[in-house]
């Protein structure tokens, strides 16, 4: 559907409280909106912590990571430091900069969707699936949330936890999305206050375990929301910790430097129960292209970040969330 179609359909059953899911690309050129039932007729499930819409799955494939071919050094090394070149001019001050891996995958990605474990997992048509530890907004009543994401380390190192809190780089990186995202929920609310500030959560993958480190967000949603729910939740894209800041030159920087359209991946994906709405970030990503498999992923650049650190990062989040 297009951008003015999901618009009305947004609406129409936000208001109603009829209960429906949805999905947004990062350019915000795709647009997806069904109702529960729908969802799973279309093959578009969601696991969203307890609740589910997705059929039952006999027999399940444990899936692996059998080989990753990662972007070389040097290709790496190319980007970030055209990155860091617009660093130092100003243009930017955090860039969330990706790539795409190529990867051969034991098992199907409805073989993953079903065995990862993850707070945020959804399948769409053998075209992707992911499985994402960030929440974009939570909207219950006239409350808004939102818990920005940025910060990992190996959770295996001494001390881990107290590096990667005291990392200047980790820190200058999150203080700029927490002010980011503040900024962009008070473009529908008011009264917003960081109410949590820099927490750990721990994850564990086949790798081991890492650390990632989250704020929370809340504001009082006023007349603009209400105004025009869709055109509201679409002012706050893309989301602030999978693109950078200042936003629109950030865009701008990310378009040429990737060299290519992000799609699904860093979009948003939401629920509405008919209360409350809940929307995850689309990290953590697999899709299929061409009959070929590519494992998106990368981290924050700052004008204090090492190339070295950051290509470790972006391979260490190449990973299947294993129980």
């Amino acid at each position: 559907m297009n951008r003015d179609e999901f618009i009305m359909g947004f609406n129409a059953r936000y208001r109603q409280r009829k209960p429906f899911v949805f999905l947004i690309d990062f350019e915000r050129e795709q647009f997806i909106l069904f109702d529960e039932n729908e969802a799973v007729k279309n093959r578009f499930w969601l696991a969203f912590g307890q609740r589910g819409l997705f059929p039952a799955y006999v027999s399940v494939k444990r899936p692996s990571l059998l080989r990753i071919h990662p972007v070389s050094y040097d290709e790496f090394k190319e980007k970030f430091d055209r990155v860091i070149y617009h660093l130092r001019r100003g243009d930017t001050y955090l860039l969330n900069l990706t790539f795409s891996t190529p990867v051969e995958l034991k098992g199907s990605l409805q073989d993953v969707f079903y065995a990862v474990s993850a707070p945020f997992k959804a399948y769409f048509d053998d075209r992707f699936v992911f499985f994402s530890p960030e929440k974009f907004v939570i909207i219950d009543e006239h409350t808004i949330r939102t818990f920005p994401m940025k910060g990992t380390a190996d959770a295996s190192k001494p001390g881990a936890r107290k590096q990667l809190l005291e990392n200047k780089k980790e820190q200058f990186e999150h203080n700029t999305v927490v002010d980011l995202l503040r900024n962009d929920i008070s473009l529908v609310s008011i009264d917003v206050e960081v109410r949590k500030y820099r927490y750990i959560d721990e994850i564990t993958t086949t790798k081991g375990k890492i650390l990632q480190v989250s704020s929370e967000i809340a504001g009082r949603l006023d007349s603009r929301w209400f105004a025009g729910p869709a055109e509201s939740f679409l002012r706050m894209l893309p989301a602030g910790s999978v693109s950078g800041a200042p936003k629109p030159k950030t865009l701008e920087i990310i378009r040429r430097v990737e060299g290519e359209k992000r799609g699904f991946y860093t979009g948003i994906t939401g629920w509405f129960d008919g209360q409350k709405l809940v929307s995850a970030v689309n990290i953590r990503y697999i899709e299929r292209q061409n009959g070929k498999l590519f494992y998106r992923s990368g981290g924050g650049i700052t004008a204090l970040s090492n190339l070295q650190d950051e290509y470790e990062e972006y391979i260490r989040k190449i990973y299947l969330p294993l129980a």
